[in-house]
């Protein structure tokens, strides 16, 4: 079944970026692994998928000791400042850094370690009370100040878009942060790529393919429901 799931994923991503005159390669998908044992991860990295995302450090941790070495593991929640240390240099990306203050701590962390920590920040495009992240407005500010940070690198930005029964309805959402990229990308600031979009999940990842997502972010769709806690 979930190599079923992940062949139908994979398909419409496809389908997802011919509409929008996009080649498939510039969309990585990312299996969100969150609550999912070992044994699950691995029947679909035996099917290709390198890159896993998780949102709680501890189940990070854990996994990543058990998992081949070749993942490329992406933190994809919130991230609390005092479990920094444990993320910096065994991730590849960190899609939700909201506050300076967290990309100071990581700039910390990184210099302290000697490594790159490559970041997007996180913006609350929808204004939910209830997400994290900079709004649009906020967005630049937050940009410049943590790419002046040492051993920072801002590569993009990320967004998790409200809960919907038609994905329609965050279309105008992904849109808005497809252009605050661009208008931001426009400005030549120094240490800022923006190459990575992190946006869509389950229910919305076609047409978040369709406004210009790098990644995308499917946990149920892949490996079905979610257990409750591991």
């Amino acid at each position: 079944m979930l190599r079923e799931n992940l062949d139908t994923v994979r398909e419409n991503i496809g389908q997802a970026c011919r509409r929008a005159g996009r080649s498939p390669e510039e969309v990585t998908l990312i299996a969100v692994s969150k609550t999912k044992p070992v044994e699950m991860i691995m029947e679909a990295y035996e099917a290709g998928v390198r890159d896993f995302g998780e949102n709680k450090v501890q189940e990070l941790t854990d996994k990543i000791a058990q998992l081949p070495s070749d993942i490329r593991w992406h933190m994809i929640g919130h991230l609390q400042r005092n479990k920094v240390k444990y993320v910096v240099g065994r991730v590849a990306l960190i899609h939700s850094v909201d506050s300076l203050r967290l990309a100071e701590e990581i700039s910390r962390e990184a210099v302290k370690q000697q490594v790159v920590a490559r970041i997007l920040i996180e913006v609350n495009v929808a204004g939910e009370e209830s997400k994290y992240g900079a709004a649009p407005s906020e967005t630049e500010n937050l940009v410049r100040a943590a790419a002046a940070l040492p051993r920072i690198q801002v590569c993009g930005l990320m967004t998790i878009a409200p809960m919907t029964d038609d994905p329609e309805n965050n279309r105008r959402f992904f849109r808005i942060l497809k252009n605050l990229s661009v208008d931001i990308e426009r400005k030549n600031i120094d240490n800022v790529r923006m190459v990575c979009l992190s946006m869509g999940m389950t229910g919305d990842y076609e047409t978040a393919c369709e406004e210009g997502a790098t990644f995308v972010r499917v946990g149920t769709g892949i490996f079905g429901e979610r257990s409750r806690q591991i």
